[in-house]
Formats: structure tokens, C-alpha cells, sequence
């Protein structure tokens, strides 16, 4: 299978308490919280590509540009929506939408880039590397 323009897929989650926004500080706002939303997102937009790219890459999030103008509260099933609208280079493009059972939540585009596995997990190596040794100092 190959990456082509058109191609989606969709992530579901059950908001849980651990979901919220109360939980990273935004105190009595009791509805999903962005940050997840938008994690979502870009897992179905990174399930779009599962199985497409060569298996010694993968892929890394690059931009996010989202607008979050609808809450979901506890125990509701939100459903992500991602679809690859497209390709440039190693660099995909892909529309992102998230709903509950009610509405949209949120709609916005997700930037992804194609990389070599091994030289991205060398990079972190080398970066864990440095720090651990700027620590000792």
C-alpha cells in the first residue's frame, strides 16, 4: 500500500476524569481537554499512515493548527477524524476534525514528516547523551 491523497481514518476515545482540563490546572473546567483532543487527532492522522510507509521510518508531528470551539464532557465518545489532503516530499499534510455524539469539537489541519527511524532514535541517543553529561558537571 501507498500514501495517497484522500485516504483517512478515525480514533475514538470515552472521556475519562483523567481526560479533563481541571486535571493540568484549568481549575472547575470540567470537559475534555484540549491537549487531548488534539492528541487524538493526530493519532488518526498517524493511523492513516500505518502500513503505508516503509517500516524503517516513521512519522513525526511537526505543526498542529487546530480551533477547539466545543466542550465534551465525562463519559462522552469523541471521534477523531483525520484525512490526508496532501504529500509534499517527506512532509503530509491532513485535515483533522473531532465530534461527540452532539457536534463538532474541533476542526484544523496536522502536519506530519516522514523520517528515517534510525537516525531520529541516534539523534535522541546523542541528545540523552549530552544532557546526562552536562549534568554530571
Amino acid at each position: 500500500m501507498e500514501l495517497q491523497i484522500g485516504l483517512s481514518s478515525e480514533k475514538e476515545m470515552i472521556v475519562t476524569e483523567n481526560d479533563l482540563a481541571s486535571v493540568s490546572g484549568n481549575i472547575g473546567a470540567e470537559v475534555l481537554s484540549t491537549h487531548c483532543l488534539v492528541l487524538l487527532m493526530e493519532l488518526a492522522a498517524r493511523q492513516v499512515v500505518e502500513g503505508r510507509i516503509p517500516e524503517d521510518k516513521i512519522t513525526l508531528g511537526t505543526r498542529v493548527d487546530i480551533r477547539h470551539f466545543s466542550a465534551a464532557l465525562v463519559g462522552s465518545r469523541v471521534r477523531a477524524v483525520a484525512r490526508l489532503i496532501a504529500i509534499e516530499h517527506h512532509r503530509l499534510y491532513f485535515h483533522v476534525a473531532a465530534y461527540d455524539d452532539v457536534e463538532k469539537l474541533a476542526e484544523g489541519e496536522n502536519e506530519q514528516v516522514i523520517v528515517s527511524r534510525n537516525l531520529f532514535l541516534k539523534k535522541i541517543r546523542f541528545k540523552t547523551l549530552s544532557k546526562q553529561q552536562s549534568d554530571r558537571q
